[in-house]
């Protein structure tokens, strides 16, 4: 496919974000994504929590008092969530692995089931260890 005005070949144009519609199949797979990357910020804070637990009684001691702030209780529930989508969405992957829930309608609602479940799974881990630590 030759252009007749300058000689270059006409080549399909790859399809971008104004063309797709934006469904919650396209924002699970980005959530999953994003929640495997906090998952890696969070892994390095958890590292610091549990160096201060084996070697520091004062860096615990402070540590300990940040999760119970308003913004460290930001900061664990969100990796709560991450950690519980994260590991959700990879199950699903593992079903889709099996070449099953792939159809367009299974595909949509497993990934709204992701959504709801992760949220209900991170809220009773939460509840469970701030409970545990007093806080709550």
């Amino acid at each position: 496919m030759a252009n007749s005005a300058s000689g270059s070949l006409q080549r399909p144009v790859s399809p971008h974000l104004q063309i797709w519609r934006f469904t919650v199949t396209m924002a699970a797979s980005i959530t999953h994504r994003g929640t495997g990357m906090v998952l890696y910020g969070g892994s390095l804070l958890l590292l610091v929590w549990l160096y201060a637990l084996a070697f520091s009684p004062s860096l615990y001691a402070s540590v300990a008092g940040f999760v119970t702030t308003p913004i460290g209780f930001i900061i664990v529930a969100g990796y709560v969530w991450a950690l519980s989508f994260h590991l959700m969405n990879g199950l699903r992957h593992l079903y889709w692995d099996y070449g099953r829930g792939l159809a367009i309608k299974t595909a949509t609602m497993t990934a709204w089931l992701i959504y709801g479940a992760s949220i209900l799974l991170a809220a009773i881990i939460l509840l469970i260890g701030y409970n545990a630590i007093g806080a709550a």
